[in-house]
């Protein structure tokens, strides 16, 4: 730290993105990433973009705003794109937190919520996940904050019904309620079919997972006019142009390619299952998961210890240094090939 970083965040602990380590091919189920290419006509309308980086991007994403409000059936005016769903959580603790209105979330969820909060400067207050590693809904019923729901929720992978979606907008009419459906497609219910009935309702998606676009960087944000307003007031004011034109054209081509995408996704759910099946088998719990991970753990066997060894062998999985959380470790669900080779990584390291 040089003597020039502000005292105000002297403090801040930074969030800790998964490694992607460069020193030897891994088989890389660390960070959530589809194991699949991005859709080809994803890929030919990025390069075609290509040859005009010499201009700005549109600032209104005005095409991929008109194709997704098509896909989703909602007003272009409810939709904001940005650079990476990250971004709009960002927009969304900037313009929606302050002292009088702390933000509101698990104390197991995504880990950036909490660094979020310190570097805007805003109060925020955790409720604790149910000893089986559920959200408990009524501990979010008037929250006097801004609530901020993964759902499913992340790492534990485990869904809330719309219904307990609702209960939660129902019981906070006076506050924003965010809900952070970067893994909806592998088997949660969205709370877009809330988004006519609720003026306090934020949708937050990413392309990374279900369209195979984590290294594009692109995310959206459903909501009322007036938040989406709100939003636009903080991109205008920070960055107009977040979404480059290439990014935007490949997610004009991977909302457009259904096909591909359906097959994928089926197709991660069924892998999903089988590795859930083996590690059962092997001794392991593992919690019911509707994302594209499972968060597992096996008695006498620290996370940590797992991690690591299975790190050596060239398979890379998640740990997470928190007292909650250090028994288990989250793992990306790959390729069939990829998950075998992690189950022969594990029995190695279960037998020795």
């Amino acid at each position: 730290m040089s003597k020039f970083f502000s005292s105000k965040l002297k403090e801040l602990e930074a969030y800790v993105p998964g490694e992607q380590p460069q020193d030897k091919k891994y088989v890389k189920l660390n960070t959530n990433e589809s194991p699949f290419p991005p859709s080809p006509y994803a890929e030919r309308l990025a390069r075609q973009a290509a040859g005009g980086l010499n201009l700005y991007c549109d600032p209104e994403c005005r095409v991929l705003t008109s194709v997704a409000a098509e896909r989703f059936g909602v007003k272009k005016e409810n939709i904001i794109f940005t650079n990476g769903s990250d971004e709009v959580l960002n927009f969304a603790f900037l313009a929606f937190c302050d002292e009088k209105t702390p933000a509101v979330f698990p104390d197991v969820t995504y880990g950036f919520y909490p660094v979020f909060a310190k570097v805007n400067g805003v109060p925020y207050r955790e409720i604790p996940l149910t000893s089986s590693m559920e959200i408990c809904v009524e501990d979010y019923f008037n929250a006097k904050g801004t609530v901020f729901i993964a759902n499913p929720n992340a790492p534990t992978g485990i869904a809330l019904p719309l219904s307990a979606i609702e209960s939660i907008l129902k019981n906070n009419p006076q506050n924003v309620v965010v809900v952070d459906e970067a893994y909806v497609d592998f088997g949660g219910e969205s709370a877009l079919a809330l988004l006519g009935k609720y003026d306090n309702l934020l949708v937050t998606r990413t392309f990374s997972k279900s369209c195979s676009l984590a290294g594009g960087r692109l995310g959206i944000g459903f909501a009322s006019e007036a938040i989406i307003a709100d939003l636009n007031k903080i991109k205008y004011s920070t960055n107009p142009y977040n979404v480059n034109s290439m990014t935007a054209a490949a997610g004009v081509g991977a909302l457009l390619d259904a096909e591909y995408f359906n097959a994928n996704v089926k197709t991660i759910c069924e892998n999903r299952a089988y590795l859930t099946e083996a590690l059962t088998g092997l001794g392991f719990e593992v919690l019911p998961s509707s994302a594209n991970f499972i968060f597992a753990k096996k008695q006498g066997v620290s996370g940590e210890k797992l991690y690591l060894s299975l790190k050596e062998k060239g398979v890379l999985v998640r740990y997470f240094n928190k007292e909650r959380l250090k028994s288990f470790v989250r793992i990306t669900v790959g390729t069939k090939e990829q998950i075998d080779a992690l189950l022969a990584a594990t029995k190695s390291v279960l037998e020795g």
